[in-house]
C-alpha cells in the first residue's frame, strides 16, 4: 500500500502533533494597527513610567537639534527624530535614565519670511505693520506648525515628553537667551564693527554662514584696465594696471587694486591688434608674467613685446586712477600688497572694493583707506553713487560693462558659470556688504582658543566630524550675531551716541532679563528705554539696539535653559548631541562657541552626525524631478516600523537613499524579522518555563550553540549600542533571523518541536532556547520597529505595560562555549554539502522531499570525528544519513570551500512515517498504525488516540 493511501485510510495523527499556535498575525496591518499603540502608550503614560523606572539609573540625555516650526516634516527630519528615538530607546534599554525633551527653533527668518509671503499674497507692506503685531503672527504661525509636526514626529514612534518641549519662542527661554547674550556684554566678548558681511538683498538682512548654499551661478567677466598715474616703478610709467573680476557691481566701490609682492610680473607693451580688439597698437599693460599669454587672448592683442620684468613688490606706492576719473571718481586709487593674491586666474592684479569683500576690508582698513557706502539693504545703490544710483546690482552689469567701454577701460568680458553662495531660503544670489553689526568676538576672552580644545576633549561620530569642526573654528572670523529682521530675541542691548562704547551694567542686564521674563522679548518693543536703563543713565545719551539676534545663537543657547535651568530634570553638558553633518558650522558650532564663551567647555560630551537623504539615484530630492519622498505617504503605505527599520539598516554616516524599490526591500526584510518572532510566539504556546526547564549542561549541543551565538549576540548589541553603529547591528540581527534561526535551527527544530513528546529533554530544550531567543529579540529590536515588538510582547503577555519598560536580557556567563562554536561551523560546512546535493537530487528529480532520501556523507576520519554526537540525518532533516570515512568518489556532490567532502543521495529505504513523515523500515511495525518507533512512543505516552 502506498503512503498516501495509508494516509488516506489510517488514523488521523494531527491532533498529537504540536503545531506552532499564535495570534499574532503574518500581515502586520502596520498603517491601521500603529495609531492603537500610540493612543495606549499616551493613555498609560509611557514616558512618565520611563521616568520613574530610570530613577536612580545614570542619566544619558540627547538634547534635540531644534527644527523650525514652519511646515510638514520632511524625510531628513524622519531619518534625524528616528535615529535619535532608537539611541534613546537603546540607552534607556542598557540600563540608563534616557530622557528625550523634543524642542523647536521659532525665531528667525524662516518664519517671518512665511509671514511675508502671506503679507505679500494680500498686498499688504510689512513695514506697515506694528512690529509687536508682526511678531505676534509669526508666533502664533510657529506654535501652530509646532503642533503639527508634534503629531507627525509622535506618529513616527518617537517616545519624548511631547508634552513639556521647549521652544525658543517661550518667555523663559528668550529670557535666558538674552541673559546669555548679556554674558557677552559683560565680558567684553560683544561689539560693534562695520565688517563685510553676506548679505541678502531680498531678505534685507546679514546671513550666518550656516544659512548660505552654494549652487552654480552665471557672473559676468571683465578685464579692466586702471591708468597709472603716479609711480616710482619706471616701467609702470604710461601703462595700465588690468584686473580681472567676476563681480562687475562691485566696480562702483573700487578703492584700490592689491598685487603680490613675490609674483613675477611683466609690463608688455602691444605691438598687433587682432579684430575686435579693444586695445592700441602702442598700449602698455602690465599682468602676471604666467597670466599673459591668456590676457592677450582674451583682449584681442595679436602680438605684444615684453617691455620690463619686475616682482610685485616693485608697484608699492603707485597711484592708479579709477577707470571713472573725471565722472564722479576722482579719487586716488593706490596699489597695495595682497598675500591672498594668486596667479590661478586673472591678471594677478585684484580690484579692491572694501564694501564688498573681507579681503578688500581688511586691507584697505589696513592702508587707511575710508570703506564707502554704495549699495542699500535691498540690493540698489544710494542716491550718491555716481552713474549707477538707484540700479539695483543683480542687474547692473551690462551698464557696468557699457560704462567702461565707454571710458576706454574695458579690455575684455564674457562669461563665467562659478559655485555662487545663496540664500538657503530664498535662494537668491547672495552678496557682501559692509553694515554695522553686533559680533562676538573669536579672540577676546580666549574663545578660538577654548573651542578648539573643547573640540579636542569631544568624541565624534564619526571621527572625521572633529577634523572638519576644528578647520572651521580655527579659521573662522569674528561671529556676526546681529539679523535686520523683527521676529526673534533682540540684540538687548544699549551703546552711547556719542562714544559708540557698549554699556555694560549688571543691574542693566538683570532689568532686561525680568522684563523679558515676564513678557518675552516684546518687553523690548513695549518698554520704554528708561524702565531698562534706570536712574543711573539718560535714555537720551543711549541708542537702544533693535537688531535681532542670530537664530543659531538661540539655538545654540537651549543647553543653558533646557539641560541646566529647565522642568525636566536634565544635566550638563549633554551625552550627545545628533544632527546632519551640516551641523559642524550650524548648531554644533554655534553651540560650542557659546558655550565656551560663557562656561569655558562644550554643552556636548559626544556629537554624532548623519548625511543627507537622496532618492534611489542619489538625487537631491525636488518637487519639479518628482522624487520627493514624504514620510507622511510611507506611514500611510507601509507604517512607520518600515520607516524606522530603513534608517537603522542605512549607514547614516553617509548620504542614505530612498524610493519604491529601496521601500520594497526594506519590508520584505521587515516580514522576515516579523515571522522570526512570529514562528517563536507560535512554538512557545502554552510554554510552561516552570515544568519546561532544563539547565543548559543537559541541553543538546545545537541548544547550546544557539545560546553561544545569543551571547555573541548580546555583546555585539551592547558595543553597537554604545557606538551607535545601528546599521552593523541591524544585518547582523537580520542575517541572525533569516540563515542562523529559519534556514537551520527553525529548520532542524520542527520535527522536535512538532513531533516529539512534551515531557522529552530535547523538546524542553527547544523551547527554553526559543523563549531566550524571543526574550532577546523583542527586546533588542524594540528600539528599532517599536510598534511591533510591542504587538509581539503583548500578544505574549497581554497584561504586561510594555517591552519599552524592560532592559536588554542578562545573558549568562555559562552561555559561551567558543569550542563547541568551532565545532558547530564544521557542522554547518558539512550540512551546506548536504543540501547542496539534496537541491541537485530534487532537481533532477530523484527526490521531492528531502525526507525522501538517505545520503551517504564521504569525509575524512578527522571531519567525521568533529561532528560526531548530533544525529546528522535530524541536522540535515533526512530520513537517514550514513558517514563514510572514505574518500569522495567520483560524481560525488562536493563544493569547493569545503574540501575532502562529498555527497551521495540514495533513496530513503522504508515506509513513510504518517506522523513526521520520514521515511524509515520500522514504520509499521509498532502499536500503532503507520508510524516509526518514536512517533509511537509519543503517542502511546499522550495515551493513544482518541
Amino acid at each position: 500500500m502506498s503512503n498516501e493511501k495509508q494516509a488516506a485510510s489510517g488514523p488521523d495523527y494531527k491532533p498529537t502533533v504540536f503545531l506552532p499556535r499564535t495570534d499574532f498575525p503574518m500581515r502586520a496591518g502596520l498603517p491601521t494597527q500603529e495609531p492603537k499603540h500610540l493612543a495606549r502608550w499616551a493613555e498609560m503614560g509611557l514616558y512618565t513610567k520611563l521616568r520613574d523606572a530610570g530613577k536612580g539609573r545614570e542619566k544619558f540625555i540627547l538634547h534635540d537639534g531644534p527644527p523650525y516650526a514652519n511646515g510638514h516634516l520632511h524625510i531628513g527630519h524622519a531619518l534625524n527624530k528616528i535615529l535619535k528615538d532608537v539611541i534613546v530607546r537603546s540607552q534607556q534599554m542598557m540600563g540608563k535614565d534616557a530622557h528625550y525633551v523634543p524642542g523647536w527653533d521659532c525665531h528667525g527668518l524662516p518664519i517671518e519670511w512665511k509671514i511675508e509671503e502671506e503679507y505679500r499674497k494680500k498686498g499688504k507692506d510689512k513695514d506697515a505693520v506694528p512690529v509687536v503685531e508682526f511678531r505676534r503672527q509669526c508666533r502664533e504661525f510657529a506654535a501652530r506648525w509646532l503642533d503639527v509636526q508634534r503629531e507627525e514626529f509622535k506618529r513616527l514612534g518617537i517616545e519624548g515628553d511631547w508634552d513639556r518641549p521647549y521652544t525658543t519662542m517661550a518667555y523663559p527661554a528668550e529670557a535666558r537667551i538674552v541673559r546669555e547674550l548679556h554674558k557677552f556684554v559683560m565680558n567684553g566678548g560683544l561689539y560693534r564693527g562695520a565688517k563685510p558681511v553676506m548679505w541678502s538683498v531680498v531678505e534685507k538682512t546679514a546671513l550666518a554662514e550656516a544659512e548660505i548654499e552654494y549652487h552654480d551661478h552665471t557672473s559676468t567677466t571683465i578685464w579692466v584696465r586702471f591708468p597709472v598715474v603716479k609711480t616710482a616703478c619706471a616701467a609702470l610709467q604710461g601703462a595700465g594696471v588690468v584686473i580681472w573680476t567676476t563681480t562687475p557691481w562691485t566696480m562702483p566701490g573700487n578703492r584700490g587694486v592689491a598685487y603680490g609682492a613675490d609674483i613675477d610680473y611683466v609690463v608688455i607693451e602691444v605691438t598687433e591688434v587682432a579684430d575686435g580688439g579693444r586695445v592700441k597698437v602702442g598700449d602698455r599693460i602690465a599682468a602676471a608674467d604666467v597670466l599673459v599669454a591668456d590676457l592677450c587672448a582674451k583682449a584681442g592683442i595679436a602680438a605684444h613685446s615684453v617691455v620690463a620684468q619686475c616682482k610685485g613688490a616693485d608697484f608699492a606706492g603707485t597711484i592708479l586712477h579709477h577707470p571713472w576719473h573725471g565722472q564722479g571718481y576722482d579719487f586716488d586709487v593706490p596699489m597695495m600688497a595682497g598675500d591672498f593674491v594668486t596667479v590661478d586666474q586673472g591678471t594677478g592684479f585684484v580690484h579692491m572694493a572694501p564694501s564688498h569683500g573681507e579681503d578688500d576690508y581688511y586691507l584697505c582698513v589696513a592702508n587707511g583707506i575710508a570703506v564707502p557706502d554704495t549699495v542699500a539693504d535691498d540690493g540698489t545703490y544710494l542716491p550718491h553713487v555716481p552713474l549707477f544710483a538707484g540700479q539695483h546690482v543683480y542687474k547692473v552689469a551690462p551698464n557696468v560693462v557699457a560704462a567702461l567701454e565707454a571710458a576706454g577701460a574695458l579690455m575684455a568680458s564674457g562669461s563665467l558659470v562659478h559655485s555662487y553662495p545663496h540664500s538657503w531660503r530664498s535662494k537668491a544670489p547672495l552678496i557682501y556688504r559692509t553694515t554695522p553689526q553686533w559680533f562676538i568676538s573669536m579672540d577676546t576672552n580666549d574663545l578660538r582658543a577654548k573651542a578648539l580644545k573643547a573640540i579636542d576633549d569631544t568624541r565624534w561620530v564619526p571621527s572625521q566630524g572633529r577634523n572638519r569642526i576644528h578647520s572651521m573654528v580655527e579659521s573662522r572670523p569674528d561671529w556676526c550675531v546681529s539679523r535686520q529682521r523683527a521676529w526673534g530675541v533682540p540684540v538687548a542691548v544699549f551703546y552711547h551716541k556719542a562714544t559708540g562704547e557698549v554699556l555694560r551694567d549688571q543691574a542693566v542686564c538683570d532689568r532686561i532679563f525680568a522684563a523679558f521674563e515676564v513678557d518675552g522679548a516684546d518687553a523690548w518693543y513695549l518698554r520704554p528705554a528708561s524702565e531698562f536703563l534706570g536712574d543711573a543713565y539718560n535714555a537720551d545719551d543711549y541708542v537702544q539696539v533693535f537688531d535681532i539676534l542670530d537664530v543659531w545663537f538661540d539655538s545654540g543657547s537651549t543647553h543653558s535653559f533646557v539641560l541646566e535651568d529647565g522642568p525636566w530634570g536634565l544635566h550638563a553638558p549633554a551625552s550627545l548631541y545628533l544632527e546632519g553633518s551640516d551641523q559642524h558650522r550650524g548648531w554644533f558650532h554655534s553651540s560650542l562657541l557659546e558655550s565656551c564663551g560663557t562656561r569655558g567647555r562644550a554643552p556636548y560630551e559626544a556629537v554624532l552626525t548623519h548625511g543627507f537623504t537622496l532618492d534611489e539615484q542619489g538625487r537631491k530630492m525636488s518637487k519639479s524631478l518628482g522624487n520627493v519622498v514624504a514620510p507622511q505617504d510611507v506611514v500611510n503605505e507601509y507604517g512607520a516600523d518600515i520607516l524606522r527599520l530603513w534608517v537603522v539598516s542605512t549607514d547614516y554616516t553617509n548620504d542614505q537613499r530612498i524610493g519604491k524599490e529601496i521601500l520594497k526591500q526594506t519590508a520584505d526584510m521587515y516580514r522576515r524579522l516579523r515571522n522570526t518572532l512570529r514562528f517563536l510566539l507560535g512554538a512557545l504556546d502554552g510554554y510552561d518555563a516552570e515544568r519546561e526547564a532544563v539547565a543548559v549542561a543537559d541541553m543538546p549541543e545545537l541548544e547550546r550553540w544557539v545560546l553561544h551565538r545569543l551571547s555573541q549576540l548580546d555583546r555585539l548589541v551592547r558595543q553597537c549600542c554604545h557606538d551607535f553603529d545601528f546599521h552593523t547591528l541591524f544585518a547582523e540581527l537580520h542575517t541572525f533571523c533569516a540563515v542562523d534561526l529559519s534556514a537551520f535551527y527553525f529548520d532542524i527544530r520542527k520535527d522536535t518541536l512538532y513531533c516529539a513528546h512534551p515531557d522529552d529533554t530535547d523538546r524542553k530544550a527547544t523551547r527554553v532556547v526559543m523563549a531566550a531567543l524571543y526574550d532577546c529579540l523583542v527586546k533588542w529590536m524594540a528600539p528599532f520597529i517599536c510598534f511591533t515588538t510591542e504587538e509581539a510582547w503583548l500578544s505574549r503577555s497581554p497584561a504586561a505595560d510594555s517591552v519599552h519598560l524592560e532592559l536588554f536580557p542578562t545573558i549568562p556567563a555559562d552561555w559561551t562555549d567558543d569550542a563547541l562554536a568551532r565545532k558547530w561551523q564544521t557542522i554547518a560546512d558539512v550540512r551546506r554539502v548536504v543540501t547542496g546535493a539534496l537541491e541537485k537530487a530534487r532537481a533532477e528529480k530523484k527526490i521531492g522531499a528531502s525526507l525522501q532520501a538517505s545520503p551517504r556523507l564521504y569525509a575524512p576520519q578527522s571531519v567525521l570525528e568533529v561532528i560526531a554526537g548530533p544525529d546528522m540525518a535530524d541536522i540535515c532533516i533526512t530520513s537517514g544519513l550514513a558517514l563514510v570515512a572514505e574518500d569522495v568518489p567520483e560524481g560525488a556532490f562536493t563544493l569547493s570551500d569545503v574540501a575532502s567532502v562529498g555527497v551521495v543521495v540514495d533513496l530513503a529505504e522504508g515506509e513513510k512515517c504518517q506522523r513526521c513523515w520520514k521515511i524509515l523500515p520500522d514504520v509499521g511495525t509498532h502499536t500503532h498504525e503507520g508510524v516509526c518507533g518514536r512517533c509511537d512512543d509519543a503517542v502511546t505516552r499522550m495515551g493513544g488516540l482518541a
